[in-house]
């Protein structure tokens, strides 16, 4: 029963995406990267608004990109 649950929580949703439990992992991994910059940038621009005045939307328009086009 546990294994059962323990199987069902790493592998379901990234099997309902057509992709392994490690696939999955890279995947949701690059977004975390990708998102922490555009938040340090937006930090940036927070306190200078003359820097880094479109990094941050330009990687989150990427990642959605990424997103909507990944299979």
């Amino acid at each position: 029963m546990a294994t059962s649950t323990l199987q069902k929580l790493f592998t379901e949703h990234p099997a309902s995406v057509d992709e392994t439990y490690f696939e999955h992992m890279r995947f949701a991994s690059s977004f975390a990267f990708w998102l922490f910059v555009a938040a340090g940038a937006a930090l940036v621009h927070a306190v200078v608004p003359a820097l880094c005045e479109t990094t941050a939307s330009r990687i989150i328009t990427r990642l959605h990109n990424r997103m909507t086009n990944r299979h």
